[in-house]
């Protein structure tokens, strides 16, 4: 069973054994409260997580990433909720930008 310890949101730990399902809707199942602006088309990087462990878990940048990433609109470090799959233990972050004024984040 994976896991997603979130470190902003007093080190959420999300558990889930089902890799078919991308990261966004795992954390939306849990209730927790994350942006995606753009519905989850990988267009708009409102869910991008700051990855600080775990990076190599994760597949190459498909292409809406890709074009993401050519853009500079996301970093090595970061990667969109919304176009990857949870297929090892990760450790992210709510991007500093993309934090809610509803929520308060631990860091």
């Amino acid at each position: 069973m994976a896991k997603i310890l979130i470190r902003n949101m007093n080190n959420r730990v999300i558990t889930n054994n089902d890799n078919s399902k991308d990261i966004l809707n795992i954390i939306h199942e849990e209730q927790v409260d994350w942006m995606h602006a753009c519905g989850g088309n990988g267009r708009c990087t409102t869910c991008k997580m700051v990855v600080h462990q775990g990076l190599s878990t994760f597949e190459e940048p498909n292409e809406a990433e890709q074009k993401l990433i050519d853009l500079g609109r996301l970093a090595e470090n970061e990667r969109l909720a919304c176009q990857n799959h949870l297929n090892g233990d990760i450790e992210v972050s709510v991007a500093e930008k993309n934090k809610f004024p509803h929520i308060n984040y631990s860091d």
